[in-house]
């Protein structure tokens, strides 16, 4: 299933306009207030979840919960979730003592703009509060074991299981000999740090939908669809850094070379790596295809949108 043109021009882009307003609001109006607020934490903790980024999780999330009729409030709380954790874990990789990057998102990363003890306790800070905003998903209706389901997936996913796992992988390669990382044990990395909560976004939707039922071929279809992305989203990453420019990125471009860091580029080549992506590209909209025969109720708008996020993840410049 293709979404249309219409869909693909204007409805999407009309829909993920609106959503980025909504998720921007839902993330400011998480963040603590009070006394908390006037402090130099919470300024961090802003600096560092506001005010950017292509929100690519929390769409996902939007749509997959969508698509089967979920309650876009509870949602909202997922993909907040989501965002939080997301915005933590680039705070924590720019780190010194991790990647040692100076600019995020176009802006300096928070070590820079507000130092380095700041940066640690202001990830630390959104990792508990990604958790506290999933808690609340109970309180607006969701059911005890799917709120729990919902807790679950997503610490897995950010967890040593996840993407806290493959960072340490990435860690223990940083200057290897490109000899010595082959194909498998860089999807295996890139399945953690990356695919683990792209994957988790669709679960986090899925996880929303109250009293809907869900064929078990669907489920695994829809999560198969996030497993490609994910996989896709990195391959991409690897290209753009080989490819763009800082200043289109927002980011520092180049470094996976300069640090000798095994990439999809560095063992395919740039052209193959970005033939590798398409593959993956379609793979995941053939999942939803699958998926929509099985399940001819699933949302046709969810499914669009869908469909839609994993040509922007694959066809995006920055």
């Amino acid at each position: 299933m293709r979404p249309s043109a219409a869909m693909t021009a204007d409805g999407h882009q009309a829909w993920i306009q609106t959503q980025l307003s909504l998720i921007e609001a839902a993330i400011d109006e998480a963040l603590p207030k009070g006394e908390l607020s006037r402090t130099k934490l919470f300024e961090a903790l802003a600096y560092a979840s506001l005010g950017g980024g292509k929100r690519i999780r929390a769409l996902l999330c939007l749509a997959s919960g969508q698509a089967l009729a979920a309650d876009p409030a509870i949602c909202m709380r997922a993909a907040v979730a989501l965002e939080l954790i997301h915005a933590y874990s680039l705070v924590h990789d720019d780190l010194p003592c991790m990647d040692n990057d100076i600019l995020r998102r176009g802006k300096p990363t928070v070590h820079v703009a507000y130092g380095e003890a700041t940066a640690m306790l202001v990830g630390d800070g959104l990792q508990a509060l990604a958790f506290e905003v999933l808690v609340g998903m109970s309180q607006l209706g969701l059911a005890a074991d799917q709120c729990l389901e919902a807790i679950g997936a997503l610490a897995r996913a950010s967890g040593p299981q996840g993407m806290v796992g493959g960072q340490a992988i990435d860690l223990a390669v940083l200057g290897s000999a490109m000899s010595f990382v082959d194909l498998a044990q860089l999807q295996g990395m890139h399945e953690m740090k990356t695919g683990a909560l792209l994957k988790a976004s669709v679960q986090l939707g899925l996880s929303c939908r109250g009293a809907v039922e869900l064929h078990p071929a669907v489920d695994r279809l829809l999560n198969q669809y996030a497993a490609f992305l994910g996989l896709a989203f990195q391959v991409i990453d690897d290209v753009l850094d080989e490819s763009a420019s800082t200043e289109a990125l927002g980011k520092t471009a180049g470094k996976d070379k300069a640090q000798q860091k095994p990439t999809y580029v560095s063992l395919m080549g740039l052209e193959k790596a970005r033939g590798f992506a398409h593959d993956l590209h379609r793979q995941s909209i053939d999942c939803l295809a699958q998926a929509k025969k099985i399940d001819s109720g699933l949302g046709a708008e969810g499914m669009a949108h869908l469909a839609a996020l994993a040509d922007l993840i694959v066809l995006r410049q920055h």
